[in-house]
């Protein structure tokens, strides 16, 4: 490993699991220290106990991305336990099942999602923002999808959050590219992970209509997502901001 994040200090919300684990883990392979945010405190231990057992060191805060003075409290123990912030990855997000059409979508369906996937992202980054400029710049990515890329039907709450999460990853990273923040978002497809497992995977079917849709035959790997977002974060895209990278297996082909 090339140790490239040594002495940074890397935040992850919904790392507990999936590929908000793999990010976690990936950071801390690199040398960062890292602050695992999650709602499943037993999750976000066994997460931290992985990298320890790896070498690393990480760090785990049990929050709600949804409200603010979780949020807050998840920034201030970053730097409480860690002396600042340096790399933001807001990840944490829900599917917004069950998948209906719009007309038939109840309201608070749409209002959990868009608390989660929407406004947690924009509420992390109002806290995360101030930490990263004490150090003197930094790096943000945001998890969008291929949702966020294209429309298609049922799930509108999920596409509608994702488009808005380009938005706000866009709006931000003109907003601060001057003060040395770089804001940028990934859109994956279908990955291997336990919530898409428990939305598609259960009908044969569906999964082999869903893997031909990948040119590359077949899902993604929560650690080829963190790949990408490493990238992102790192100074070989230190030319690169406002994108919304796809990581999808020639999905958007």
């Amino acid at each position: 490993m090339t140790k490239q994040f040594e002495s940074k200090v890397a935040l992850v919300t919904g790392g507990n699991a999936g590929i908000g684990q793999a990010i976690a883990l990936a950071f801390a392979k690199e040398g960062a220290k890292v602050v695992i945010t999650g709602r499943r405190e037993s999750e976000g231990n066994e997460s931290v106990a992985l990298i320890k057992d790896a070498g690393g060191d990480a760090h785990f805060v049990k929050y709600d991305v949804s409200k603010a003075e979780d949020i807050q409290a998840m920034v201030n123990a970053c730097v409480e336990t860690y002396g600042g912030l340096d790399i933001a990855v807001n990840n944490a997000g829900v599917e917004g099942a069950p998948f209906v059409p719009a007309a038939d979508l109840d309201e608070a369906v749409w209002d959990q999602v868009m608390d989660i996937n929407l406004k947690g992202v924009w509420l992390s980054m109002k806290y995360e923002i101030p930490e990263i400029l004490k150090r003197g710049g930094g790096a943000i990515v945001n998890m969008s999808s291929v949702a966020g890329l294209k429309g298609g039907r049922l799930g509108v709450s999920y596409y509608a959050s994702k488009h808005g999460v380009i938005g706000l990853t866009k709006a931000a990273a003109a907003e601060y590219a001057p003060h040395g923040i770089r804001i940028n978002a990934v859109c994956p497809a279908v990955v291997k992970t336990a919530m898409v497992e428990r939305t598609f995977l259960h009908n044969a079917d569906l999964a082999d209509m869903l893997t031909k849709m990948h040119p590359v035959g077949r899902f993604g790997e929560p650690h080829e997502v963190a790949s990408a977002v490493l990238w992102l974060c790192s100074e070989g895209a230190s030319f690169v901001t406002g994108v919304a990278h796809p990581v999808d297996g020639g999905f958007m082909i």
